[in-house]
């Protein structure tokens, strides 16, 4: 058997920046430090940074004053900055940049009382801070829309502007074809400059694309509640490649691989390469011979932490 890996995979740059402000945070200040909802999705992260002290909340008011409080990479809404604020909070923001950028679009969009379309899942912590970040004093408002036939549903005037963004994380494919049935509903729609779906989710959905064209099997190393990881796992199995989703090794079955020569392997954007790597140990030891590194998009991009963060006080 061969095993055949996706270019790129794994951490992205907002990730990367969410897990290095937290342990900075630990470095600096020392535990206990809370973090509002998961840092990132990603059990095995998650997991090692209660191990050094970090405490995850939902509810700020379980959060004692004074403390030093992260808000996770998907963002938050502005009641809950507001809640942050009463309790005197030392605030350290992980947002992805990626997401900040959508927040900004929909601030402004609610300052002009523009009616907002906001494509996302239902309950994940980006949208329901997306959606906190609509505050119009009219009747003007924020809708969000899981797939086409809610378009359907939605009564906005269909002679007024109506402008739509979407969380980073969604499937490209998905994303355009309701994007579409907005566009044939609404006349004058108001589109995000670029598009909200971010660099790193288009780029491993592009990677898992090619996979689907040389693998028997597709795994994708991710966590159950990480959108991005997936939608990974949705493309392959489209594409009518078995795929599982594996939060680490231990997931694996060797019943998966009868019959199997070339098995893919990717992770999402919150999934460490220290997992990648267990399973193609594992792989190994049930006897893959060859790992073949797929060509791929090269990502350079990085985002700064925090000044505070930079040095030790």
């Amino acid at each position: 058997m061969n095993i055949i890996l996706a270019n790129p995979r794994g951490f992205c740059a907002g990730v990367d920046r969410a897990i290095e402000i937290t342990n900075k945070a630990l470095d600096i200040f020392g535990a206990p430090i809370y973090v509002k909802h998961e840092i990132v999705h990603n059990k095995y992260v998650v997991d090692e940074l209660k191990d050094k002290g970090v405490i995850f909340i939902e509810d700020i008011e379980k959060v004692p004053e004074h403390s030093i409080l992260i808000y996770s990479a998907h963002g938050v809404s502005e009641e809950i900055i507001k809640e942050s604020n009463k309790k005197k909070l030392k605030i350290f923001n992980a947002t992805c940049p990626l997401v900040t950028k959508v927040h900004m679009e929909v601030a402004r969009l609610s300052k002009k009382n523009i009616n907002t379309i906001l494509i996302g899942h239902k309950g994940h912590p980006e949208v329901e801070g997306t959606i906190g970040r609509y505050i119009s004093e009219s009747d003007s408002k924020i809708v969000l829309i899981e797939n086409e036939s809610d378009v359907e549903k939605l009564n906005f005037n269909e002679n007024k502007e109506v402008a739509y963004v979407t969380q980073t994380t969604l499937s490209i494919d998905d994303t355009s074809n309701i994007i579409k049935v907005i566009k044939d509903k609404y006349k004058n729609v108001i589109e995000p400059s670029r598009g909200d779906i971010c660099y790193a989710t288009t780029n491993r959905q592009n990677a898992v694309k090619d996979l689907t064209l040389k693998c028997d099997i597709i795994f994708v190393v991710g966590s159950e509640n990480s959108s991005n990881s997936n939608r990974l796992k949705e493309i392959s199995t489209r594409a009518g490649v078995p795929s599982y989703l594996l939060d680490s090794a231990d997931d694996l079955d060797v019943k998966w691989l009868s019959n199997k020569k070339n098995i893919g392997l990717t992770a999402g954007a919150s999934a460490p390469e220290v997992l990648v790597q267990s399973i193609i140990n594992k792989l190994k030891a049930y006897g893959a011979i060859n790992v073949i590194n797929s060509a791929g998009v090269e990502e350079s991009i990085t985002f700064k932490i925090p000044k505070e963060l930079t040095t030790k006080n």
